[in-house]
């Protein structure tokens, strides 16, 4: 998720102080709580999720790459310093598939990455 569930969560707790002075107008708190309500539902949605988005989408690259994914940790800071590395090389292999003209690697590599956008959808997105 971009932003990441930590700083969300900062976010939050920073709203809610702010909106637990007195005197804020009515308005603005329940604004701040229903906004604050939803960004709770989303990051609960994502971080349910992330592991196991993490662990198919660092499976996929790896075999897209013909590499291995590392999955003996599944803290989710370890598989996600395992996906930079994966996504790093594989913008290298993109990049070494375009200079050689290989479409099929190409086609491949966009068919993973949609893949990949589909997997990180939130139950709320419209597209």
């Amino acid at each position: 998720m971009t932003p990441a569930v930590p700083s969300v969560l900062y976010e939050l707790a920073e709203l809610l102080v702010r909106n637990a002075v007195p005197g804020v107008p009515d308005a603005e708190r329940a604004n701040a709580l229903t906004l604050s309500s939803m960004l709770l539902a989303l990051a609960a949605e994502v971080w349910d999720g992330a592991a196991e988005n993490l662990v198919q989408e660092n499976r996929a690259l790896a075999a897209l790459l013909g590499d291995a994914a590392a999955e003996n940790d599944l803290r989710l800071s370890v598989l996600a310093a395992e996906n930079a590395r994966l996504r790093a090389l594989l913008i290298a292999a993109h990049i070494a598939a375009e200079q050689a003209g290989d479409t099929a690697r190409e086609n491949a590599i966009w068919a993973e990455l949609l893949a990949s956008t589909e997997r990180r959808k939130l139950s709320v997105s419209l597209v």
